[in-house]
């Protein structure tokens, strides 16, 4: 019996009918077996884009996703509509990881979630090349991209994944990818320009109204949070770069009597799954948080979405005001714009990238000093680096890039790191490293364009992402401020 793709969507999920571009994507890849880069608004519905042609496929489906947290709640909710998915990560034993591929080569398993740094370990590709794949979904596919805002050395291999698994029919989906970084992604995917479709829907979420305001001080910051508060009544975000003034805010709200979680990367992982609970179960209304937040975070109704402080990138503040409003209902984004903060950006760029001496001077030290590391933890670290300024976390960028491109494995905190390959190329080359640093900082100064720009919001980000001829949206601050004018 020949499958529909609509029987699939109404028996597995419900629905009589797709939201939006879907179906176009759908159809696509069922039944064109055309292979697709996806840019669709955060909130759109993704995921189903490769989960419905999966279920339709008669083999097996791998999807390469970034995050543990985000692929545990996609398998959660794939199961509870009784739909044969899992992971496999290192949260799991050897025995539970080894049991799940199995599962997966045998047919029992439909769709199996991994991260890229799986295909490191020779057991799992091993396994995998015993059966045919019909579909590679690569999750969150701006990761591949060393230009993108949030680069992973693993994902840039999965071209090379791809050659592995018999280059598979391939979807890739990100919501945000500048036209240098879809280039980039189609690249490393191995496959030609010709053979791959770019699928885009713009930046259509008309019902997010876009705003941005210049303030002077902290003083001015609270009025515009507090003016907030007062008037949108629903769930909130309100995003902060720095730990230590979330939680000065947080103080404040809280003596004003607003009830409040936060959200960041020191808190223990019960406390921030906790949290995110509540925040999902509508038991806690607004969270304050660092960008660590919102990940996987599918709540249809978001009415304001707060940036305190400048955020690093236009791919960044997309993503994270994308999680407003997926209910269609209006919900506002606010970006607070103040001079403070940008230094403080620049500063976090400057950290997130060291140069080529630091990344030699650290793996040396790990060579010679591992053992006493491991056992005195990373103030012992700092302390040989010689550092001097608090915030300067040059270390933890550097480790985790050692990490990332395979020369360590384990972790200092675990007391189980450990050298397993040389320091690569790329970590040596200056120019490189130089270029990476100027890259970062032209994305803060996309972020400042934006703030000044005195034409439509909506317009600016969609030229930004090589989407131009967007016509004026209607709905942000200067698009009204230009109806009053005239």
């Amino acid at each position: 019996m020949k499958k529909d793709i609509y029987k699939i969507l109404k028996s597995y999920f419900g629905h009589n009918s797709f939201y939006d571009a879907q179906e176009k994507i759908i159809k696509e890849i069922a039944e064109n077996r055309k292979h697709l880069l996806v840019l669709m608004p955060t909130g759109s519905g993704k995921s189903l884009c490769y989960q419905i042609p999966a279920l339709y496929f008669d083999n097996g489906t791998i999807v390469i996703s970034p995050l543990i947290a985000l692929m545990q709640d996609q398998v959660d909710a794939l199961r509870k509509k009784n739909i044969p998915a899992a992971f496999i990560n290192s949260t799991l034993s050897k025995q539970e990881r080894e049991k799940r591929l199995a599962d997966f080569v045998k047919g029992n398993i439909k769709l199996l979630y991994v991260t890229p740094e799986r295909f490191r370990k020779k057991d799992f590709v091993d396994e995998i090349k015993k059966i045919k794949i019909d579909l590679l979904a690569v999750d969150e596919a701006h990761c591949i991209s060393e230009w993108g805002h949030d680069f992973r050395p693993d994902y840039s291999r999965i071209g090379e994944f791809r050659e592995l698994l018999g280059k598979p029919l391939t979807i890739a989906l990100t919501a945000t990818a500048t036209r240098e970084v879809q280039e980039d992604i189609i690249t490393k995917l191995n496959i030609k320009k010709d053979e791959i479709k770019i699928f885009h829907q713009g930046i259509e979420r008309p019902n997010l109204r876009l705003e941005a305001v210049d303030i002077f001080d902290d003083r001015e910051k609270l009025k515009e949070i507090l003016s907030t508060l007062e008037k949108y009544n629903g769930s909130g975000i309100i995003y902060f770069s720095l730990i230590k003034t979330l939680e000065r805010f947080s103080e404040i709200l809280s003596d004003k009597g607003f009830n409040h979680g936060i959200y960041h990367g020191k808190l223990e992982d019960k406390e921030r799954k906790r949290m995110q609970r509540d925040f999902l179960s509508d038991k806690q209304k607004l969270i304050l948080a660092t960008n660590a937040f919102g990940m996987g975070i599918d709540k249809p109704d978001i009415r304001f979405v707060i940036h305190a402080e400048v955020p690093s990138s236009i791919e960044s503040y997309y993503q994270e005001i994308g999680r407003a409003g997926r209910d269609g209902k209006d919900s506002l984004c606010l970006l607070l714009y103040n001079q403070e903060d940008l230094y403080t950006r620049m500063e976090f760029i400057k950290w997130s990238n060291p140069d080529a001496d630091f990344y030699f001077a650290l793996y040396n030290l790990l060579k010679r000093d591992l053992g006493l590391i491991n056992s005195s933890g990373i103030e012992y670290l700092r302390e040989q680096m010689n550092f001097k300024n608090k915030n300067d976390f040059r270390i933890e960028t550097a480790l985790a890039m050692l990490d990332r491109y395979g020369v360590t494995e384990g972790e200092i905190e675990k007391k189980n790191l450990k050298i397993i390959d040389e320091l690569p190329e790329v970590l040596q080359d200056e120019e490189h490293l130089k270029e990476k640093l100027l890259n970062d900082n032209k994305k803060l100064l996309s972020v400042v364009n934006y703030f000044r720009n005195e034409n439509c919001r909506r317009v600016f980000i969609s030229d930004y992402f090589g989407f131009p001829g967007e016509k004026p949206c209607g709905n942000c601050d200067n698009c009204e401020f230009n109806r009053n004018e005239h």
